[in-house]
């Protein structure tokens, strides 16, 4: 990497979130300090730290500059972090000595290349032993990765890798924000969308010296709901447009059958199910997609930013009323029908079904359209 000689601003900075590594963090600073010597650049430490133990000390003392985070959280250390940094490249890595730094040039010297952001692939490289549980290795790593993969078209081979090296001005197009353990997928997601150069090295994954602070259920579902938020469609979208047409097929083919009622009732409630099943993933979905462009993690344009007009919301809150009334009317039309025969037998089974898909499906087209408005109040004009 060459050397700026006309500013003071370091070339590198290498950023260390840290929870209680008192044990390893002076192994990780004093391996960064020695590329940095070797590879003759400027660089600077800063250890984004929310221990109770010495782990701020010991770091403070080997030169590295110490941030609290406000908030806990990996992704929320490297937010804070990244506001102190100064280098034209950054590295991030963890501070529990599992990622070796003395690896440090092979990600560095991609990015001379020019790439925009390099990851240091685990299952590229060498996963020593001990160094991954087999839930992770087998498992969780591989898994997330492959469901990443193919919703985003992408091609890692480690999506959660935490030793990564981007340039600073890449950094900036990104617009990270997530607070936890997402924050690492959010990175390549980002970075992917907006076309960044992207390339993995091959690194060796070390045993911790430390407890692991991960939790693998909960931290996995925090990738997958991330996941979620940026592509609902083929997790709900789809899935509830193919059981919402299923369904209205199953209601439309049975409502006027007079053969076996009985039987045509069961398949009739059956299309009913489907409908009102489907419909409501649909919306759940569509309001994903909105609250992921309203938050900043997807653009607003084609049927997000019809959505996101009032007026569009008042259509749907108009359209919701009116299939709420039309279903009244046929409860209205039934109760009538059953005071005329004197409250006796009542055989208006499949009307009643109906009755109450068109009152259930408006009122979730109204309450949509009142969830989208709310979202809508951060501060944008009403179009």
């Amino acid at each position: 990497m060459e050397s700026d000689n006309n500013t003071t601003s370091p070339d590198i900075s290498v950023i260390l979130p840290a929870l209680n590594e008192e044990t390893t963090i002076g192994i990780c600073i004093g391996k960064i300090q020695q590329v940095f010597r070797s590879m003759g650049i400027r660089g600077e430490v800063i250890v984004s730290d929310s221990s109770t133990d010495a782990t701020a000390e010991i770091a403070q003392s080997m030169g590295a500059i110490i941030v609290h985070p406000e908030h806990r959280g990996y992704g929320y250390a490297y937010l804070e972090a990244f506001r102190h940094a100064r280098g034209r490249y950054i590295v991030i890595g963890d501070a529990d000595n599992t990622y070796d730094f003395l690896e440090l040039p092979l990600l560095i010297r991609k990015l001379d290349e020019g790439a925009d952001i390099v990851i240091g692939s685990r299952f590229k490289g060498e996963i020593l032993e001990g160094a991954m549980i087999p839930l992770h290795r087998y498992i969780g790593n591989p898994l997330l990765t492959w469901v990443l993969n193919k919703v985003f078209g992408t091609d890692f081979s480690d999506t959660h890798s935490g030793f990564r090296a981007i340039r600073a001005d890449s950094l900036k197009r990104l617009n990270l924000q997530s607070w936890g353990m997402e924050f690492a997928s959010e990175m390549l997601i980002k970075a992917s969308r907006e076309g960044l150069i992207i390339t993995e090295v091959p690194i060796t994954y070390h045993p911790r010296g430390t407890p692991s602070k991960l939790s693998s259920y909960s931290d996995g579902w925090r990738h997958l709901r991330f996941i979620l938020l940026l592509r609902p469609m083929p997790f709900l979208t789809i899935p509830g447009i193919l059981c919402t047409l299923f369904g209205l097929v199953l209601m439309a083919a049975f409502y006027t059958s007079a053969n076996d009622p009985d039987g045509r009732t069961h398949s009739f409630i059956l299309g009913t199910i489907l409908l009102t099943g489907g419909f409501q993933l649909l919306l759940s979905g569509v309001v994903i997609r909105v609250y992921s462009a309203v938050h900043g993690f997807e653009r607003r344009e084609g049927l997000v930013e019809k959505l996101l007009n009032y007026q569009t919301l008042e259509k749907l809150l108009v359209a919701g009323s009116v299939l709420v009334l039309a279903g009244l009317i046929i409860g209205g039309y039934i109760l009538w029908g059953w005071m005329e025969a004197g409250f006796g037998s009542l055989n208006q089974i499949r009307n009643a079904v109906l009755s109450l898909s068109l009152v259930i499906i408006g009122l979730e087209i109204g309450f949509i359209a009142v969830f989208i408005s709310m979202m809508c109040l951060n501060g944008d004009n009403p179009s």
